[in-house]
Parts: C-alpha cells; structure tokens; sequence
C-alpha cells in the first residue's frame, strides 16, 4: 500500500504535461500512472483539476539566522517557503559572522536541520582566501561559494565576513581555490570603483530620493562587474554564476561570455520581471534593491535571456528586513536596507505568466526547478517527478483569480513587501509535500520544524560542471 497518492492532477515536468497520479512511499516517489492507475494508499491526496509540479527549488535565498532573528529565522521563512511552493532553498552566507569558516557553516547546518521546515543547502564564502577553510566548507556540505564584488555595506561588516571580495587579485584567488572544490562560484557582480563613482556624484547633488539609489548603479555598473568575471573565469576556469541579472546591458555581457564558450550562467528574479523604476519612485525605501529595478525594455530583455536559454533559473534574493531598517530611508534612501522578502511571490507570479499564455508551463518549472537542480547537483533527486526521485512535490490550483494579499503571508518579513500587494494573480498554492510529507496544505502550514534536510551537491553522481552549465543554456 501507498503512503500517499495524488491523483487527478496533471503532473508538469520541464519535458512534459500530462494527466497522472503520483504514487509516494516514505520519502519517495514510487509511481507516477495514468489516471485511476495506482494502488491503494494510506492517505489521497484530491488534484483533479490542479498541476503536479515537482517541489520548486529557490536557489538564492536569505533566512538572516541566526544573527537577526527579528528579521527571520529558519522556522518562520521556511514556513513561508512551503506556503510558497518552494521545497528546496539555498542559503546565502550572510549571518553574523559571516559564513566563512567551516565552523560556522556546521552551526548553520545544526540551526537548520533543527528549526527548517524545507530541505536546505548552505553557501560559504571564500574572500578570507583560506585554503583548508575553503575545502573544509566543501567537505562539509556547502552547495557552492558566494562572492561580492563590491565591499561590505557599511555597518554590516560582521555579517559579510569574508563575502565581499572588491579587487580582482583576491577574486583571482579565489576562484583558484574554489577550483580545488569542484563548486560552483555565485557572484553578485557590482564594480565597486563605479558604485564609488556614480554615488559620490549623486550625493554630491545632496538628492536623497529613491530614485537617487537607482541613478547611483546605472547598469554599467553591472555589466563591468560582469564583463571582468569573464576575464577571470576564462583564465582561471572556475565555473562561475551570475545572481540576479537585472537587465539588458548585464544580460548582453554575459551572454557573449557564454558566446565564447566559458562555463557562466545566470538567474534573474521577479522583481526584475515584474516591477520597472516607476514601482521604486512609488515604494521608495520599500522596493529598494542592489542591483536597482529597472526599466520596461530591461524586463523584456530579461524574458528573452530567459527562453534562450542564456539565463537558467528565476530566483527571489529573499531578503527581509524590518519595518524601522526600512523607514530609515523615507527621508533619506541611502539609510535605508536594501532587500525585500520575496518567496511567496515566486511561484504564483511565474505561474500565472504561464497560465496567461506568456510563457509555457513546461518553462516554468525548468527556471524553477529541473535546471535548479542540474546547476547545484541536485537533479535526479531534485527538480523532477519521476520514480526514484525525492518526494517534494508542489500543487497548484490554476482556477481561482484575484490578487496577492502580503498581509496573509508567512514570512516574519511580509510588513515590508509592500511592492507585491494587491498583484494580480491567477490561481494558488493547494499543498507542498517535502520529503514525502505534507507541509503547507489549503492555507494552513501543517510541518513542523525539523521536517527539512541539508543538502549538498552530489559530486559523484553528477555529471561534470561544465557539462551541467551547457545543459542549463
């Protein structure tokens, strides 16, 4: 007998739709039929009507633990992942400290797997160039390392201990030693002589409006950060990855790098999809992001990096913060904290561009889940529903209609996402399985923490990364 049967649903795999039901045994899925075509089971789970999608998997995402439990903790922005869809995430190495030794990666791993109600890998960051503590990160379990190119924000130096590597010597060595691992390199690409640049002439002006944060990294910005990753990617040959590409002159950088054939790829997020710089002029402090929300064209631009493959993934740099380290910057932007919960938007948002015909649903769940897993070595087991894979299983109800409500979210931080109330959006989560167990279902969290696991990539059965990167473009 079955542990759970979903049936009635249509089951979206990145290669395929159609009509089935899944059949799960502890922590696996067993079966996949035609309809009516599964055994008995303990518990059924009704679909009919509804999309199967294999469990999301968010690979850029900010839990702030455990230095700033008031912003979020494991258990309160994994409650919000599973009311999301999303069943997999991997955390950035912000933390105080920062998450720079192996050490601090194993407390992390412990605070986790004690409080995670979804499964979870963690980043290290290698910018204290240390050899043992770099392969030590990787023995250890880490997904891949994190680097800034920019220098750490002022007052925040202990949680980006060893994240923030602004001069390419130290990024050169850097990714040598990342090479060792066989880990992939994530980069949040900023140039930090033209952020220097560019904000000293905008506060020379004396502005302090929103739009003063967004005139201070203009998109060259970016593209230089970009542009100089591929120098140093092609010499050393570090497979490296570019988070959250806001836009066109970015996206063009890295795709000639592509072009050329270096191991580089690529993710955006909603926020670039969906919102211009009319939204920051709107929400001020709330939409402040780095890099900065851009423009109409930049979107579109963004949509076409998506279907062509030269970006891989759409991910939602989830960041809270509080209401007082927002208000900081109503009167004055450059006080304000920069970041905004995101992960209750992801899945509804991609899936309701799908369901209005701009995109296929296959697509979705390959941005979202199957080239996820292949870019971190989580696939077979992750990213797609199949016998033998991981029981994480997402279903959504594509009928109802309205609009997002951030006042119902589950995210410590849903004071701030003030940018994705009142969304339009078609249909809802229904339920999200992790591991084989019901976490989220009809609106009600029903896991508890504990129910996720660490995860890390599996080297061995993996084919090798350049391989993986070629199969994501």
């Amino acid at each position: 007998m079955l542990d759970i049967a979903i049936k009635g649903g249509t089951v979206i795999n990145e290669d395929a739709a159609l009509p089935a039901d899944v059949g799960i045994e502890g922590d696996r899925i067993v079966m996949v039929a035609a309809p009516g075509g599964l055994p008995p089971a303990r518990h059924e789970l009704d679909a009919e009507g509804m999309l199967v999608l294999p469990g999301v998997i968010d690979i850029h995402f900010h839990v702030r633990a455990p230095g700033h439990p008031e912003r979020g903790t494991f258990e309160t922005e994994t409650q919000a992942a599973v009311a999301g869809g999303v069943t997999t995430l991997l955390e950035m190495p912000i933390s105080v400290p920062g998450c720079a030794r192996r050490d601090i990666l194993e407390s992390r791993r412990a605070l986790g797997e004690a409080q995670s109600l979804i499964n979870f890998g963690l980043y290290g960051a290698a910018g204290l160039l240390d050899r043992g503590e770099i392969l030590g990160m990787a023995e250890a379990g880490a997904c891949g390392f994190k680097i800034f190119t920019h220098a750490a924000p002022k007052d925040r130096e202990d949680e980006f201990l060893g994240i923030c590597i602004p001069h390419e010597d130290n990024i050169y060595t850097a990714l040598e030693l990342i090479r060792e691992s066989g880990l992939l390199t994530v980069f949040h690409a900023e140039n930090d002589r033209l952020i220097h640049l560019f904000e000293e002439r905008v506060r020379a002006t004396g502005r302090r409006d929103a739009m003063a944060f967004a005139d201070s990294r203009p998109p060259v910005v970016e593209a230089m950060s970009i542009a100089q990753i591929a120098v140093l990617c092609e010499s050393v040959g570090t497979p490296v990855h570019i988070a959250h590409v806001s836009g066109d002159l970015p996206l063009q950088l890295l795709r000639a790098a592509q072009a050329r054939g270096l191991p580089m790829t690529g993710e955006t997020c909603p926020h670039y999809l969906a919102l211009t710089r009319e939204d920051l002029e709107r929400h001020g402090p709330y939409a402040l992001l780095k890099p900065p929300i851009r423009t109409a064209a930049d979107q579109h631009a963004l949509w076409e990096g998506l279907r062509d493959g030269a970006l891989c993934a759409i991910t939602t740099d989830h960041s809270p913060f509080t209401v007082e380290e927002k208000e900081r910057g109503r009167d004055d932007i450059w006080r304000a904290a920069i970041g905004m919960p995101g992960i209750e938007f992801l899945v509804p948002y991609v899936l309701t561009q799908a369901l209005e015909g701009s995109i296929a649903l296959t697509d979705a769940v390959r941005w979202l889940c199957g080239q996820p897993a292949r870019l971190f070595r989580l696939y077979p087991n992750k990213g797609v529903i199949r016998p033998g894979a991981d029981a994480d299983i997402t279903v959504y109800d594509p009928r109802p209609t309205g609009f997002t409500n951030t006042a119902r979210w589950f995210t410590k931080a849903r004071a701030i996402a003030k940018v994705y109330n009142d969304f339009p959006v078609r249909g809802e989560i229904r339920a999200t399985l992790v591991n084989g167990s019901l976490a989220y279902e009809a609106g009600r969290i029903v896991g508890k923490p504990g129910l996720g696991r660490f995860v890390r990539p599996d080297l061995f059965r993996s084919t090798p990364t350049p391989t993986i990167l070629r199969q994501c473009r």
